[in-house]
């Protein structure tokens, strides 16, 4: 006997509130280690001789401290509290962007065209959508939010300008801030990086979680998961984005930490050339190596955040689903 669809069309109003649910239980899960990858990105090598040593031609860097001695480090100097700055900016921005990460996800899945009998799409069409998801919701939310948010955890970041912990305060006099002073594109710094970004992460993420699931769910010949394993499957297919796309958000984050005021060189820089001499400066200076810090907290951060974020978005669906039928 042949099964009735598994993926039925779910209402906007569904994704909206089960997506955001969800979203605000990861981003306060795991903020604090979005902050520390931030400040690891943000952090430039030190040359042993500018700290004092003796100091001949090319002296070795000093090594970074890894994530957990930046995490006591942040605390140690703004408190417990300084590890959730920017999460004004996660919160504000976390139901529209899984709202429209999970209905634009299903709605391209639709055009891609489904089985008829169960529902489901291939392999292409579901990572096509989830390239095309991620690339809706940076271009709609995640990317002026991403702004907003770095440019709070960088403040007091062992930074050159000092005054820049009292012009980020918090979320919206970094707006305010922002807008004024570098105007409202400022808040789309970084876009096409935070596009692939977000393409690349929901592509495999959803590819993953999908197939996982699918197995998980013919294996034990269930109708539907229990939250564990919902936790399990997302734990899995969101640690493989991290892996392969660090060095995309290290420039990503680097580019969105950069102020470009009139007048400025970097004003007079296209968009290409401010990437590339970037680029080239990290390779000079810091190595290729560079291009993967933050991935530990990253990876620490996303693959748990992740299976937190598939756990309570389908649980709460369910719930709602259930409450539906029952009216």
């Amino acid at each position: 006997m042949s099964k009735s669809p598994t993926n039925q069309k779910t209402p906007l109003s569904v994704h909206f509130i089960a997506g955001g649910a969800a979203g605000a239980c990861e981003a306060m899960c795991m903020h604090p280690l979005d902050t520390i990858k931030v400040r690891m990105q943000l952090r430039r090598n030190v040359p042993a001789r500018s700290r004092g040593a003796a100091g001949a031609a090319g002296a070795a860097p000093v090594k970074a401290p890894g994530f957990i001695q930046t995490g006591v480090g942040i605390v140690q100097k703004d408190g417990p509290l300084g590890l959730y700055r920017g999460l004004a900016a996660v919160v504000s921005g976390i139901v529209p962007k899984m709202a429209i990460r999970f209905f634009s996800f299903e709605a391209y899945k639709d055009l891609l065209g489904r089985d008829p009998v169960t529902g489901k799409t291939g392999f292409w069409a579901t990572f096509v959508s989830g390239l095309a998801a991620g690339v809706t919701e940076s271009v709609l939310v995640v990317t002026p939010m991403d702004v907003l948010k770095i440019r709070v955890q960088a403040a007091r970041a062992s930074m050159t300008d000092p005054s820049e912990a009292a012009k980020y305060r918090n979320l919206f006099t970094a707006a305010y801030t922002i807008v004024k002073e570098e105007g409202p594109f400022a808040l789309y710094k970084g876009v096409g990086f935070t596009a692939l970004r977000q393409a690349t992460n929901q592509a495999v993420n959803f590819t993953g979680y999908q197939y996982i699931k699918d197995f998980l769910l013919k294996t034990q010949d269930l109708d539907a998961l229990p939250s564990w394993q919902h936790l399990l499957a997302g734990g899995f297919s969101g640690a493989l984005g991290p892996l392969a796309n660090n060095p995309i958000d290290t420039l990503k984050t680097r580019v969105q930490r950069q102020r470009i005021l009139p007048g400025s060189e970097l004003e007079r820089m296209s968009s290409w050339q401010r990437t590339t001499t970037l680029v080239r400066d990290i390779l000079k200076n810091e190595g290729w190596q560079a291009f993967y810090k933050g991935v530990t907290p990253r990876l620490l951060r996303v693959a748990p955040g992740q299976a937190i974020t598939f756990m309570i978005y389908e649980r709460v669906k369910k719930m709602i689903t259930k409450a539906d039928k029952d009216a």
